[in-house]
């Protein structure tokens, strides 16, 4: 099908030189932007947009092709980016911190310092990488070819392709020339890899939204202006059985899983990938930004595949259009020069955005990984000792882009014509995947070594390139089919897409094969020998989180001859005198040592000159760089890598002393750096805090610890951001310990902080004192008991004193009541009393004689002691209200004992006893009624008591004075 021109050739040229000067001039204003800002300044959104590169024409126009062949079987190239963004950032960010400390600059250079900064491991990385990826870029070439070519209205819409064009005519040659073009002057203007190109991420991040622009802008032409919008398109396609069962057919596990695998791997290793993510991160919290808002893009940018596929799928007739022109296409078949045209830059700028990027990475890994040690091993870094080493890496890097370009073009000319976008794709992806056991392996385990990494990878491309490089090959017509159907030699056994007759889908089964061979020749080739020292710190560094490298401050006796001025005109030679001179600088003053060019280098400013390095040529040469340096002034030229790795062995013998010291204690211990990232721990710090496991890593931030230790207190939410500055603060500012009580699970912590002078980062101790403090809330509750035992004892008794004082107030008011009642009944007895005396006085006055004489005496006596008797009451009752006073007078006692007698002999005659009184003529002064009243007591009381006998009653003289007793008697009895 063809359609007359839509443009002229010279316009649509015009416009992609517009867009791409657009671009140049997006990121000089990017480099511009970056000179005022501060390093490591947050720029989520540009990091998030340019991590859009991941979508390039695959996505742009392959996504819509896989739709129209496959229904919904694009998406698992999509889910695995979706899973590792929102469940695995926290491995990208240990990911990430580690390439800063380690000044990684790409994912070769990576494997090969994880691995004892082993140049071979990371030359056989480069190679492969190049090679995997060249397919990928050949994707791309094919992409913007026959966008151009339909763009001009030229051939090329049959799936079956068209006849090879002259190489004057070929717009797929002038595209691979045009892009290297960009590349070399987009990517190779910094030397540094490490400083971060702004201006470059910001137009990558503009070409996300201008391919997320054209994209959606496509799809709401198609689907709402040619197709009549949704409902119209559904009505379509219930109308077609074979579109309807396309997008309704079940999902093929296999495949599926694989290709979600590969996804999730391919984002993380991609080159370009690994380069956007990890190397030009300059803010760790950019990578939990991207978290939500790179899924939500990839998201978005997939919402008008289905739509597209469909109406393509519709309006044009099967076989004779490629799915994957679909997007262009169709608004080249509406007529519609304007949506063609935003179709054709979202492709173009899909395109354009990974050639650039990856051509960048791949340069830099073939420069520092694959030409560099080769020059450096053959002494050519000698020749050129005085020149600039600077532009020979730029001239190395541009020619590396220019090679892999022209490799990539070969390929599509080649493979790239007869294949479909992402059954190329997918080929590339599963050679990045052979980096996968090397790389994760060597995050989580220490025995891993340069040897079983190199043998597992090698093994692993290998297999790679039988069941899925060479196989296309064949398809395409350059190897005889025969090796697919026949296998080799006709041995079917060893047939590339059917290894000992196991039947998968080809992608299934090559990758299934090249990892698992992979990963088993990785583990067994590393166990065969022990890692070497420089192998076993770098495990330390990127495994575990044992003390860094800065960390170790000596391996005092080193000696070289090296001075610190050789050491500085050799980095400057790569990295500029100026930068060079400031970097040596700022070390000394942070080590407050003078800096001076003269005096001996010693390991530390070694390891800082190889820090440095690292930057323009990647850690395998940086280390060949020092090692030639040192042979030039040393007297054993064949000495100078032993001298390196001796030097890493006493490094890492006093880390693993240090770390086994801190290991052992029995309080946690985490070292933070001035940034508050996490560099060193011990297990206790992990045990007693109960930290999860995506926290046990290298650059976790002081304030999620603290957000363990606030939510094992059940903080409420609202509370939790000023309690974590609370404590930030008295961390890293004042210094005051901490008292943390883990309530859920009984832990009690006492956190102390102090700042270490070197770097500004910060010691913290986690001290378990729950004992204590339990001991501590037993003591107090004790006293607390005691307290309140005390307080009730107390209250008792004051109850008690008030319940005596109530019974005793009460009892006195009963005693008054009977006193008064006494007193009143006393005084009404004595006046018939008192009448009867008066008569009896009477009678006795007139001196009766005779028997009935002496009888009135005796009546009167009686009833003298009678009135005696009730005053004695009314005088209680008086005693008893308080108003009895004594009136003591001078009376004789031999009176008052014969009114006694008087009194009680009648009683005791009639008990048949003898009550006689001892005449005595003394007196005393005391009250008459009282004294009376206690001998009748006394006197009653003997005769009572006494059986028989007599009672005598008296009061003898002692020694001239009267006794010191009122009165002695004596009872005598005799018994019966």
């Amino acid at each position: 099908m063809t359609w007359g021109p839509m443009f002229h050739s010279w316009t649509v040229l015009f416009v992609g030189l517009a867009y791409v000067g657009l671009l140049f001039a997006v990121a000089s204003f990017g480099d511009r932007q970056a000179r005022g800002r501060a390093p490591g300044t947050p720029r989520p959104f540009i990091y998030a947009l340019s991590l859009g590169v991941y979508c390039t024409s695959w996505t742009y126009f392959g996504s819509v092709g896989v739709a129209s062949r496959s229904g919904l079987d694009f998406l698992p190239i999509y889910i695995g980016p979706i899973l590792v963004f929102v469940v695995g950032w926290k491995l990208l960010q240990t990911i990430v911190d580690i390439s800063k400390r380690q000044n990684i600059t790409s994912i070769a250079d990576f494997m090969s310092a994880r691995y004892g900064k082993n140049e071979i491991l990371g030359a056989i990385v480069a190679l492969i990488a190049a090679v995997g990826i060249i397919p990928y870029i050949s994707i791309q070439l094919k992409a913007v070819s026959f966008a151009l070519e339909t763009m001009m209205a030229m051939p090329g819409w049959s799936t079956a392709g068209g006849v090879l064009l002259p190489i004057t005519e070929d717009i797929a040659f002038f595209v691979t020339v045009a892009m290297a073009a960009f590349a070399m002057l987009f990517g190779t203007r910094h030397i540094d890899t490490t400083e971060h190109q702004d201006g470059l991420m910001m137009a990558i991040a503009v070409e996300s939204v201008v391919k997320l622009f054209a994209f959606v802008a496509a799809g709401l032409f198609i689907t709402f202006v040619m197709m009549g919008g949704p409902a119209a398109l559904i009505d379509q396609v219930r109308q077609t059985p074979d579109i309807a069962a396309l997008f309704s057919k079940g999902f093929a596990g296999g495949s599926w899983l694989t290709q979600t695998l590969l996804a999730m791997i391919a984002i993380m290793l991609l080159p370009r990938q690994f380069h956007v993510t990890v190397v030009e991160n300059a803010n760790s919290g950019d990578i939990r930004r991207a978290a939500w808002l790179f899924p939500l893009y990839l998201v978005a940018i997939n919402i008008f595949v289905v739509p597209i596929a469909i109406a393509g799928l519709i309006l044009f007739k099967p076989g004779v259009t490629d799915g994957d022109t679909f997007v262009l296409a169709l608004p080249v078949l509406a007529g519609s020069p304007t949506f063609a045209l935003i179709a054709f830059l979202g492709g173009l700028s899909a395109a354009t955005a990974m050639v650039i990027v990856e051509a960048v990475a791949l340069s830099i890994m073939v420069c520092n990984n694959l030409v560099m040690p080769i020059m450096l091993r053959r002494r050519m870094e000698r020749a050129q000792i005085h020149h600039d080493m600077g532009s020979v890496l730029i001239t190395i890097r541009r020619i590396a882009i220019a090679v892999i370009l022209l490799l990539a073009y070969s390929y599509y000319r080649m493979i790239g014509s007869t294949a479909a976008l992402a059954q190329i794709g997918l080929i590339s992806f599963a050679a990045v995947a052979q980096f996968a056991p090397a790389f994760f392996g060597g995050l989580v385990w220490k025995r891993g070594t340069a040897r079983g990494a190199m043998a597992g990878v090698t093994a692993g491309f290998a297999l790679w390139a039988y069941t899925l490089f060479l196989p296309s090959f064949a398809d395409a017509g350059w190897i005889d089919r025969s090796l697919i159907t026949d296998g080799p030699f006709g041995i079917g056994l060893f047939r590339p897409r059917m290894l000992f007759n196991l039947g998968f889908d080809p992608l299934t089964h090559g990758v299934i094969w090249s990892l698992l061979v992979n990963s088993a020749v990785y583990v067994a080739v590393s166990l065969l020998r022990a890692p070497s020292p420089i192998e076993r710190m770098q495990a330390a560094v990127f495994v575990t989180r044992d003390i860094p490298l800065g960390a170790a401050p000596g391996f005092r006796l080193w000696r070289t001859a090296v001075t610190v001025g050789d050491v500085e005109a050799t980095v400057a030679r790569y990295l500029g005198a100026e930068r060079t001179s400031r970097a040596f600088a700022e070390a000394a003053a942070h080590r407050q040592i003078p800096h001076d060019p003269k005096a001996e280098a010693d390991i530390r400013m070694l390891r800082l000159a190889e820090h440095l390095l690292a930057s323009a040529v990647g850690t395998a040469s940086s280390r060949l760089v020092m090692a030639l340096l040192l042979e030039r002034h040393s007297k054993n030229p064949r000495g100078a890598m032993k001298l390196l790795d001796d030097a890493s062995a006493a490094i890492q013998y006093n880390r693993d002393i240090l770390q086994s010291a801190i290991d052992n204690v029995g309080q946690g211990i985490a070292v933070f750096d001035s940034e508050g990232k996490l560099v060193c721990w011990n297990e206790r710090f992990c045990s007693l805090l109960a930290l999860p496991t995506d926290l046990s890593r290298i650059g976790t931030p002081l304030e999620e610890v603290i957000d363990v230790m606030l939510r094992a207190q059940s903080v409420e939410p609202a509370r939790l951001p000023q309690m974590r500055l609370d404590r930030m603060s008295r961390i890293t500012a004042t210094h005051e310990p901490l008292i943390e009580n883990l309530g859920h699970r009984g832990v009690v912590l006492e956190l102390h902080a102090s700042r270490m002078p070197e770097d500004g980062g910060y010691v913290v101790t986690f001290t378990d004192i729950t004992q204590s403090v339990q001991a501590a809330e037993a003591l107090k509750r004790a006293n607390e008991t005691l307290e309140r035992r005390v307080e009730e004892r107390t209250a008792e008794l004051t109850r008690l004193n008030t319940e005596l004082a109530r019974a005793k107030s009460e009892a006195e008011a009963a005693n008054l009541g009977k006193t008064k009642f006494i007193a009143a009944a006393s005084h009404d007895i004595l006046q018939p009393l008192n009448a009867a005396r008066l008569f009896t006085a009477s009678l006795v006055e007139r001196k009766v004689r005779g028997e009935s004489g002496e009888l009135v005496r005796n009546v009167d006596a009686s009833l003298g002691a009678v009135e005696d008797i009730l005053s004695a009451l009314l005088d209680i009752s008086r005693l008893d209200a308080g108003a009895l006073k004594p009136e003591p007078t001078i009376f004789l006692i031999d009176d008052l004992l014969k009114a006694l007698k008087l009194e009680f002999a009648p009683a005791a005659l009639e008990r048949g006893l003898s009550l006689t009184v001892v005449p005595s003529s003394l007196a005393v002064n005391t009250d008459r009624k009282l004294l009376r009243r206690v001998l009748q007591n006394l006197v009653s009381n003997a005769i009572k008591y006494t059986r028989s006998g007599r009672v005598p009653d008296g009061l003898p003289p002692h020694r001239g004075r009267l006794a010191d007793r009122s009165a002695r008697f004596r009872a005598r009895h005799r018994r019966a």
